[in-house]
């Protein structure tokens, strides 16, 4: 069948290419309309409880995390000079579009008492800029009378203060969000050079946008690293500029075709399938060099173009099918999961796993049929002395060594176990990041500082339409608030009761003392002030206003917001577990319902399910390639020979993980399934060889291995390295997770390497010898 589909392809070589051609111009117009998504929720099914905690909260409340936080550090804040400045930043960052407001302590309001007409009117504080520091003074005393903004915008141990910019929604979630966040860096790095003072951002919007845009930087040059590794390691081993470039031409039509098909299915790139343009590189280059390899073998022993040619299909063709179907299947099963992420990365990389076949099926037959024959320069690397040495010690160690093989694997395969047990399951996120970077360090000082910035939402439901301005759920809620805010791992909250606190005082004057919970007869004599909305001319917010944000329409349902630290998937569910002990202790179920949910809830229980999904994919992975070579070879007994050889590389990175102290997370946990679609290759390489060549040996099994190790081991061995130069690029990304990827994919195709060269054949053979015997 392979032999009819080779003289096929030659034949009709001339109309194959220009429907290829045309097909990837089509793809190409395509992948010119591939867009980024900003949609960070979609790691968790539409049916997982999580979610819809989140979406019910956004549609009552509107979004969180849509803060940027600037801290700033000094003594001398209260300056003339000094204050007039950050005055003038906040301006500044008023002017850009998509901030939609500031909070700082230039900006802060007090509630002025109106008793005549029963209101509490908001009242700047600060009137800068400052001509003279005694009246700067006496408005910082005013100012730090209100208990309100105390741990909110400034600290009054450590001298740090806070900006807080509030910005557009639908801004912050389109790809105006760079442009955004840009602009607001752009006004303080000119803050910094004017005052010479270090300032620190931070926020959900901001570390997903520079992470994210770091990401994707990253992804581009290591396309273009993968591909320039691969030219030059393909240049030393093939001689030829010719070969490199055909290569070099197949890889790039599967990522054109990669980028187009995100297009046809309605996608859009994320951070998951902005990982596959690099993995059709690595993954293209195996079906290159089989077929090159094939060829001038063939050429060598038949010395016809043609003849080799067609040889080259009839010989490779199963191999690379079977090796791309292996491939393939390893991606295609994120497809079965519920995560929108893992399934479009899991459609989009298993269809171009076989596209990748089709192209190198007709393409490279096509081309090498219009080239000249190979010169005796492009077939010297088969005669590679070091190699062929390398593999006479391995046909030694295969006939005479077997116990030592054993022995060795057993002994790494017990050090790989002990290390799995000491794995940790865990995401943060700000994940990955170099202990020294800004993101990570200035993510640290407002942990330090405020106490984080990560937002944690708890919502309360009276069950009943306004219950929640009474004075028990008050009492509560502000119980629950105490408690939170003396966790080290969160900051002070907010809720309408801080704001009930602020109008307390103000009624009273300002009187510090007052900022309490107002009693039973003071909501009686407050009732008019807080319905009223104030002034909200200039831009200033009224009680009634402060107070409705924190409250649904009904004045059913309240929110408690947090601010925590950035503490893990391990360390979050043990604190929303001790905070949802103490709510229930407060609130009786039956006429309160608490949930806990926000940004860093469903991001990181998005974590957690892509991680969960990602392990049952491996186990489906494995389950249908088992299935694969079952039918390919039709025999248990080189089933589990084929199996052992790449069990044990999973096992050893599984076990190096848990001795470096490497997470699972999933950017690790990928690891698992594109090592075992690219090292199951080695192996169906080498079986798929052995099962053609043993006919010829009237069935010996020794001298079918002979035969092989030598003439698979080459091309296995190059084909190896060659992935590992592809991988080993991501090793100079300045994210962990990356950074693993690349290393940990190299260790395992070397591993995959070794079991496949060395241990499979002994299996073969004890196996055989076993067979014989009974």
């Amino acid at each position: 069948m392979w032999y009819k589909a080779g003289r096929f392809i030659l034949k009709n070589r001339l109309s194959l290419l220009v429907i290829l051609l045309a097909a990837t111009a089509f793809m190409g117009w395509k992948a010119s309309q591939v867009q980024l998504s900003y949609d960070f929720t979609r790691a968790l099914p539409t049916d997982n409880p999580k979610y819809k905690e989140y979406q019910s909260f956004l549609k009552k409340f509107g979004a969180d995390g849509s803060t940027v936080v600037i801290g700033i550090e000094n003594p001398g804040f209260y300056t003339q000079r000094f204050f007039n400045e950050v005055g003038l930043l906040d301006q500044q960052l008023k002017k850009i579009p998509g901030v939609t407001e500031i909070l700082s302590v230039p900006e802060v309001v007090r509630l002025q008492n109106d008793s005549l007409a029963h209101k509490l009117l908001p009242q700047r504080i600060f009137h800068y800029p400052y001509t003279s520091q005694d009246s700067l003074n006496a408005d910082r005393a005013a100012f730090e009378n209100l208990p309100f903004y105390r741990r909110i915008l400034y600290n009054p141990q450590t001298n740090a203060y806070l900006v807080a910019v509030s910005v557009n929604k639908d801004t912050i979630g389109s790809k105006s969000r760079t442009r955004l966040i840009n602009d607001i860096m752009k006004e303080v790095n000119a803050f910094e050079e004017r005052n010479n003072v270090s300032v620190h951002t931070s926020g959900l919007p901001f570390i997903r946008t520079s992470v994210g845009n770091r990401i994707k930087d990253e992804m581009s040059w290591f396309l273009v690293g993968s591909l320039v590794l691969l030219v030059i390691t393909l240049l030393l081993f093939f001689r030829s500029i010719s070969a490199t470039l055909m290569s070099l031409l197949v890889v790039c039509m599967g990522v054109v075709w990669s980028l187009g098909t995100i297009v046809l299915l309605g996608y859009k790139i994320t951070l998951l399938t902005a990982l596959i343009p690099p993995l059709v590189v690595v993954i293209g280059i195996p079906n290159c060099i089989y077929f090159l390899n094939k060829y001038h073998t063939a050429y060598r022993d038949e010395k016809a173009k043609e003849a080799a040619l067609v040889t080259m299909v009839g010989r490779m063709g199963i191999v690379t099918l079977f090796c791309n179907i292996a491939a393939a299947i390893g991606f295609a099963v994120f497809a079965l999961t519920k995560s929108d992420l893992l399934k479009e990365f899991g459609a989009v990389a298993g269809i171009n796993i076989m596209v990748l076949f089709l192209i190198s099926l007709i393409f490279i037959p096509a081309v090498l049929s219009y080239l000249p024959p190979p010169k005796a320069k492009h077939t010297k690397y088969l005669d590679n002395k070091f190699l062929e040495k390398l593999l006479l010690r391995i046909e030694k160690w295969t006939f005479h060594h077997a116990g030592w093989v054993y022995g060795i694997t057993a002994l790494i395969t017990l050090f790989s176990l002990i290390g799995i047990f000491r794995i940790k399951s865990e995401a943060f996120i700000v994940d990955d990041l170099p202990r020294n970077d800004k993101i990570y360090t200035d993510l640290k000082w407002f942990e330090q500082h405020f106490g984080g910035v990560m937002p944690l939402e708890i919502v309360i439901d009276t069950k009943k339409k306004k219950g929640i301005l009474r004075i028990k759920p008050i009492e509560k809620i502000d119980e629950l608030s105490q408690y939170i805010a003396a966790n080290p791992a969160t900051a002070k909250p907010l809720s309408f009761v801080e704001g009930l606190k602020f109008a307390k005082q103000s009624y009273f004057d300002n009187d510090s003392l007052s900022y309490t919970i107002p009693y039973e007869s003071d909501l009686v004599f407050m009732a008019p002030y807080l319905q009223s909305k104030g002034d909200t001319a200039a831009g200033k917010k009224g009680v009634g206003k402060l107070l409705a944000s924190f409250m649904d329409s009904t004045q059913q349902v309240a929110r408690i917001s947090v601010n925590m630290k950035d503490i893990g998937s391990a360390k979050l569910p043990l604190l929303l577990s001790d905070f949802e002990k103490k709510a229930n202790e407060l609130f009786d179920t039956a006429s309160y319902h608490v949930t806990f949910t926000g940004a860093s809830v469903s991001f990181l229980e998005g974590s957690s399910f892509i991680i969960k999904g990602l392990k049952e994919s491996i186990f489906w992975a494995f389950l249908l390639i088992t299935l694969c070579m079952l039918y390919l070879f039709r025999s248990f007994r080189i089933l589990v020979c084929s199996l052992i050889p790449n069990l044990i590389p999973l096992l050893v990175t599984a076990g190096v993980m848990g001795w470096a102290g490497i997470s699972l997370k999933p950017s690790t946990v990928l690891v698992f399934s594109v090592a075992l679609g690219i090292a199951i290759d080695v192996t169906i390489r080498f079986l798929i060889n052995y099962k053609q060549e043993l006919p010829h040996y009237n069935q010996d099994v020794a001298k079918t291995l002979v035969q092989t190790i030598r003439h698979t081991g080459i091309s296995i061995i190059y084909t190896s390295l060659v992935l590992i130069a592809g991988f080993i690029i991501f090793c100079f990304s300045d994210f962990g997770g990356t950074k693993a990827l690349g290393w940990l994919t190299s260790l395992t195709l070397v591993t995959g390497t070794l079991t496949n060269l060395i241990l499979l054949p002994v299996l073969i053979l004890g196996s055989s010898r076993r067979k014989k015997k009974h």
